[in-house]
């Protein structure tokens, strides 16, 4: 059944997703070096928020107003960064195999409230409210993932990739495929990159 949707429908956009801050930046890094291609416009270079750079796609923001959703035609077979906020925009015209990245959300909260003094900025919403606000959706998001038959999903741990960096990116080459070079993967996660850790 999967073979005959695939040969229908094409292959899957591979969307990389969960909340900001959560290590979408760094599964974008894994699947390039394990020899994925990724689709990012590069407007947002690396900066002292994401040291490697964010690799993002200007045209994702408008998911939910921008009717034209026929471009991620193109991203069939290539890897692409969504929040998970947008998950529930992308057309259902498509398949979606999504790596969706889970982490801390006291993590979550302190990297964003770093990102914004970084920016000179700060949140109206403390963190208890923040948390709860981030709790509902996810939980939504999850309930609208596994409702929807174009999506495949794998959760992701970013806290467990820090400990056990080969076993979950073989998870993630299984997931997609088992073409992907885990150890080049593996190589791309450092310590440089936990700097909110609970």
């Amino acid at each position: 059944m999967r073979a005959l949707r695939r040969f229908r429908r094409g292959e899957p956009v591979v969307v990389v997703s969960g909340l900001p801050r959560s290590g979408t930046s760094m599964m974008m890094q894994m699947l390039e070096a394990g020899g994925m291609e990724i689709y990012s416009d590069g407007l947002r270079g690396a900066d002292e928020g994401n040291l490697r750079g964010y690799y993002e796609v200007e045209r994702v923001k408008s998911l939910e107003t921008e009717e034209d959703t026929f471009w991620l035609r193109d991203v069939r077979g290539e890897a692409i960064k969504v929040i998970s906020f947008l998950l529930k925009h992308l057309p259902e015209s498509l398949d979606y195999s999504v790596v969706f990245m889970q982490r801390n959300l006291d993590e979550v909260l302190d990297s964003q409230a770093k990102l914004l003094a970084l920016r000179g900025e700060s949140s109206d919403t403390d963190d208890t409210r923040m948390r709860a606000m981030f709790e509902r959706h996810l939980a939504g998001t999850k309930r609208m993932l596994a409702t929807r038959s174009c999506f495949e999903v794998l959760e992701v741990s970013f806290n467990e990739m820090l400990v056990d960096v080969s076993r979950n990116a073989e998870r993630v080459n299984r997931f997609l495929g088992g073409r992907l070079d885990v150890e080049r993967m593996a190589a791309v996660v450092s310590p440089e990159l936990y700097r909110s850790r609970r």
